[in-house]
This record gives C-alpha cells, structure tokens and sequence, in this order.
C-alpha cells in the first residue's frame, strides 16, 4: 500500500485513543472549572463512548452505499467542528454534547480505514496494514496522556481540544488532496434498508454475540479504568496531571506486548482456544485488584501491578474475541465490524457511567466495575465456547 495512505489512515485511526486519553489528565481542573466534582466530568467521556457506539453503526452502510470518500470527510470536518467546541464550552453540559458530537465524527475514521485497507489489499497485505494501524491504536494511549498533561500545565484544558482541532484540520487537508476513492467500481451499491435487516441477523447469531459480548465487557473494564484513574491517580494519591501520562502510557506498553506474545500464541493454537484460557487471568487480576483496594493502600503501587495486569491480559483478549466474533461473516463482515464497535463501546458507556455513579472518594468503584466485568467476560467466553457447535476451522 501507498505510504502516504498508510499514514493518512494511521492518523484518522489515531482519533479515537486520542480524543479518549489526551484530555484524561484534565478531568480534575475540569472539575474545578466548571464547579463541579470528577464523576459528572467522567459523564464526558461516557458521552464520547455513546457517539462512537451510534456512529459505527451509520457509517458502516453510508461507506459501503455513498463510497469512502465523501462520509469520511463529512466526519473530519464533523469532529473538527466539535473538538473547536468542546474548546469554547461555557459549562459542563456543553462539554458532554460537543463531546458526543466529536465521536459521532470521529468513527468515520475508524470504520472507513478498515474499509479503504480491504479495498486496496489481498489478505497477506492487509493483515500487514491492520498490524501497522494497531501499533499506531497502541501507541497513541502511551503518548496522548504524557501531553496531555503538559498542554494542561502549561496552557490550560482548553488547549487540548485545540490540538484535536489542528490535527483533525491536517487529517482532512489529507483526505482532501491525497486519498482517493477505493470503493471498487462496478460492484453494486447495497441499499441502505438492507442494512437493518443485516443488523437483527447478527444480533441472533448466538456465537456472533457471544464473542462479541466476551471483548466488550472485557473492554468495558478497560473503560471504567480510563474512566476512573484520573481521580484515583491525580486526587487519590496525589500524581501531578503532568506525570499521569507516565502511568497511564507503562500499562498501555503492557497491553502492546502482549498483543505482541499473542501473534505468537497463535501459531499453535486458534484464537477461541485462548481466549477462554487468558480470561480467567484477567479475572483473577480484576479480583487481585478489588482486594488490594478494599485494603486501602497507602501508597499506590499495590494497585499498579494489578491493574498493569489486567490490562496486558486484554492484548490477548480482544483481538481474539474480535476473530472468533468476525469468522464466518464473509461478505457481511463491513456490517459485522460496525455491530461489534457499537456493542463494544455501548458496554464501555455503561462502564464508564457505572464509576461515576458509584463515586464515593476511594478506587474501590473502579475496582467494582473491573471485577464485574471480569466475571462477565469469563462466564460469556464459557458458555459461548461450550455452545459452539460448527466454527471455522482455526478459530478453536
């Protein structure tokens, strides 16, 4: 692939991990500036959450109906238009709309690079292209926090969303001058009616769902700890916003080693047969992490090593609930990952709202809702294992 388009793709998947994670570090000033406390500010990226969840959805059938070009830019100029927003907010309901407005955006890029690499690639050469996209997915968490934290520090929250903005402005002069149409022609356009009726079929396909379901919750725990360690780093134990990135980025290394170990894994065995393996690893450091905190530490390393746990395990687990989930899905697969983004990040809504509502001073929420999710992912990944009847080869 074109090397030019590989980085434009790169940066319009970097939108998500960086309009999640770069503004993390704010969540306290945000607080104290708009005259409020951190759990209504975590209803921002609750928010957030909810837009990628809906927009998945649209874009999946406006791509394949309308081609790749023309939805894409009208996302980029859509999240642009919201990240100069959430920079102006006046107050905290402003924040959390312009911030559902961004998503909405925002995940024109995430749906469309997979799109645009299957239109340009064979197989062998868009898994290259989807591995180069992850490391990018992966990097971004370790570096969007660290400046973050010293856009906050030397100039204020505000210019955090004037960065998404300019970088946003720089991906769509991109998508404008140098990414073509790749839609092939001569193929028919699917109606978009159709698309309703492929998403209650997916929704009924048990084995679809219930690997589907196993990497979202498992993501969702992923989710209340983005949610929740702003207040439990920064306010708990005291780590200055500029240092958070530190942290945060240590246990997103974690997530891209393992994900690493695991290509390697599977030269021996199919993705099922380690995903009901490593998810009682990230149970047993969920359960790990809620006894430590109800024996509330001092200092906060106790929780670091099993929280840096948890999240590494989910390098092997959501790359293999996604394959398990998108095997056999053939020629529906573009409607197949849209319903897997949508039921991901709406489980990661409702994770993020469940530690701010469960807001009490401590990390013990956080802990909660991990340890909940990891319960769930563990009992789903069993019975959708036990209940499969016919997969395709490779998968077990």
């Amino acid at each position: 692939m074109n090397l030019r388009i590989l980085l434009i793709l790169g940066a319009l998947s970097a939108f998500g991990p960086l309009a999640i994670d770069f503004y993390l570090p704010s969540f306290p000033t945000l607080a104290h500036a708009f005259g409020t406390d951190v759990e209504h500010v975590q209803l921002t990226l609750a928010a957030y959450f909810s837009g990628l969840a809906i927009g998945q959805l649209v874009y999946g059938p406006l791509t394949d109906r309308f081609g790749r070009r023309l939805p894409l830019l009208v996302g980029v100029v859509l999240f642009t238009l919201a990240s100069f927003a959430c920079a102006m907010a006046p107050n905290l309901e402003w924040l959390i709309g312009a911030r559902f407005v961004q998503a909405l955006g925002g995940c024109a890029g995430m749906v469309i690079s997979r799109a645009v690499i299957r239109d340009l690639c064979d197989p062998l050469a868009s898994a290259k292209a989807f591995s180069q996209l992850m490391l990018v997915m992966g990097v971004a968490p370790i570096l969007a926090p660290f400046g973050g934290g010293v856009l906050l520090n030397l100039f204020g929250w505000q210019s955090i969303f004037y960065c998404l903005t300019g970088f946003s402005v720089l991906c769509l002069l991109g998508v404008a001058l140098w990414l073509p149409e790749t839609i092939p022609t001569g193929i028919a356009r699917p109606p978009l009616r159709g698309a309703f009726r492929q998403y209650a079929k997916l929704l009924g396909d048990g084995q679809f769902m219930g690997h589907a379901l196993t990497g979202g919750v498992a993501m969702a725990g992923m989710f209340a700890y983005i949610a929740g360690s702003p207040f439990v780093f920064i306010e708990l134990y005291g780590v200055p916003p500029e240092h958070y990135g530190w942290l945060f980025g240590g246990n997103a290394a974690g997530f891209i080693v393992t994900a690493q170990v695991n290509a390697r894994l599977l030269r021996h065995h199919g993705p099922g047969y380690w995903l009901v393996r490593i998810v009682w690893l990230y149970l047993l450091f969920a359960l790990i992490l809620l006894a430590v905190t109800a024996l509330r530490p001092t200092q906060l390393l106790p929780l670091m090593l099993p929280l840096f746990c948890f999240i590494a395990s989910l390098g092997c687990i959501i790359p293999n609930a996604s394959a398990c989930a998108m095997a056999g899905q053939g020629s529906h697969a573009g409607s197949a990952s849209a319903m897997l983004g949508c039921l991901q990040f709406s489980v990661a809504a409702g994770a993020a709202s469940l530690v701010g509502i469960l807001h009490d001073g401590t990390a013990m929420p956080m802990a909660l809702v991990i340890s909940g999710c990891g319960v769930l992912a563990m009992v789903l990944a069993q019975v959708t294992s036990r209940s499969a009847k016919s997969v395709p080869f490779g998968v077990l």
